[in-house]
């Protein structure tokens, strides 16, 4: 088949099947494929505004910007005048009713998302927003307003008064990056760093249905790393993720980043190095690296730390230009896979300007865990031509997809070890500024991968917000 043809096939999401033997009855497990099946808008005016690179309605440690819950899809985001609003449909809906939940956002910043999490122990929507390196604002809905959408009238009215604490818990003065995780009971877990980036630490509190808990420090910004630049007494560890997988083991891959300077090649690049992995089997309180051995515990002064053994799954120096916070997933055996990009050593071993560089030579890999225990990665042959992140999707065969900058997506069999990816989407019409927001939760219920996205604009002028969904293999 030639080239031009083989990409139509894809872009179109057309793969072939394998064609089976005569005489064989058992259908052939699909291969990776998306068939878009509608866009609907959630804003045809949401703030816009370019800062570190992103925007706060799209940004990739977003979790969950977009989510599913019992048949039906919310989604948050920061209006043209920068009110905080939560909009839910009926899956298959074109329309989208949506609530002002009483905040606004105070700062041209990327990092203040909204984050949404559910309490499935009492059926409450969580939000947690506007927050980098200081306080932030938490709302949460009534009880049970999640457990019967189509009873309960979506109005402000169900939600409760912004806050400035957990029902008051107050957990720090220097809060960033809120990712809420539920737990296989139904509690809720939220996950955030401590600090500054650079000198930062992870921590996590927990919601059981009749208030919260901070649980405390995990992960440790001390202790000496050096490269054969020079060395760094200060870090923070940038999570690609925290998620529990079908047998209640939290996962979280992540990269380190140094305060000093002195680690890279040149001062353009980024301090990033190296790609670490760690799991819970007793929800976050005790952590474990890949050998089982356990290297951290949770509010204890024995946290994770760059100094401990067996933590580096895919190590890399800091003068890549690796990006922190890409994107992780499980698959249906509990192996872990993450999505990680930089600027391979073929295209020079010293980044010297990381926006630059990336966009011109950066590359998305896929790393994951076999069934035989070992670690393997693949280049996605897709060029970034992006300084930005990129998600990754597991559907029901457990193909995957990285959803790239720009809305293009790729995708990998199972059947081949996650080694064919191939370029499935090609961002085509939808005109996204860069980093998307998928729905994580939304594939394992009726086989959708919704992206939230938004449109390209220049300076503050609002652009259009929307949300496309893509049928995957049934």
């Amino acid at each position: 088949m030639k080239r031009r043809t083989l990409l139509g096939a894809a872009l179109t999401g057309a793969v072939a099947a394998p064609a089976l033997a005569s005489g064989t009855a058992r259908a052939a497990v699909p291969g990776p494929s998306v068939t878009r099946t509608g866009t609907t808008t959630l804003d045809s005016q949401a703030v816009f505004f370019v800062s570190y690179d992103g925007l706060v309605n799209n940004n990739s440690f977003q979790k969950n910007g977009l989510l599913t819950y019992k048949g039906h899809q919310y989604a948050v985001w920061y209006t043209a005048d920068r009110n905080a609003v939560v909009g839910r449909r009926a899956l298959g809906a074109t329309t989208w009713s949506t609530v002002q939940v009483g905040h606004t956002l105070r700062y041209d910043d990327s990092h203040n998302v909204i984050s949404m999490g559910v309490s499935e122990i009492d059926g409450r929507l969580h939000l947690n927003m506007d927050s980098h390196s200081d306080g932030f604002t938490y709302v949460k809905s009534v009880a049970g307003l999640m457990d019967d959408p189509t009873g309960l009238s979506w109005t402000a009215s169900r939600f409760g008064a912004p806050q400035s604490t957990l029902d008051g818990t107050a957990l720090t003065s220097q809060f960033t990056y809120p990712q809420f995780v539920s737990t296989p009971e139904g509690r809720l877990q939220l996950s955030y760093r401590v600090a500054v980036s650079g000198n930062g630490r992870n921590a996590l509190a927990e919601y059981g249905g009749t208030g919260w808990t901070a649980l405390g420090e995990w992960s440790a910004s001390t202790g000496t790393y050096t490269s054969e630049h020079g060395s760094s007494t200060a870090r923070n560890m940038y999570l690609h993720g925290i998620d529990y997988d079908r047998n209640g083991r939290l996962h979280a891959f992540f990269t380190w980043r140094e305060q000093n300077g002195a680690v890279m090649c040149s001062s353009g690049g980024l301090t990033n190095h190296d790609t670490g992995y760690v799991y819970s089997d007793d929800r976050g309180r005790t952590w474990r690296n890949d050998a089982g051995t356990v290297v951290g515990t949770t509010g204890s002064t024995d946290t994770v730390a760059v100094t401990d053994a067996g933590l580096v799954v895919d190590p890399l120096n800091p003068d890549h230009s690796l990006m922190n916070q890409e994107s992780q997933s499980t698959d249906s055996a509990g192996l872990p896979h993450a999505i990680i990009s930089y600027v391979p050593g073929r295209f020079g071993q010293c980044t010297t300007d990381y926006v630059a560089d990336r966009t011109a030579n950066g590359r998305a890999f896929h790393v994951r865990k076999n069934a035989s225990g070992t670690w393997q990665k693949t280049e996605i042959p897709v060029p970034l031509n992006s300084s930005q992140r990129t998600k990754l999707v597991l559907d029901t065969y457990d193909n995957a997809y990285a959803i790239l900058p720009f809305g293009r997506i790729a995708g990998a069999s199972k059947a081949s070890g996650h080694t064919d990816w191939t370029l499935l989407f090609d961002g085509g019409g939808l005109n996204a500024f860069g980093e998307v927001v998928v729905d994580e939760t939304r594939v394992a219920q009726d086989g959708v991968l919704s992206v939230m996205y938004q449109e390209k604009s220049s300076g503050t002028t609002p652009s259009a917000l929307h949300v496309v969904d893509f049928r995957l293999p049934a």
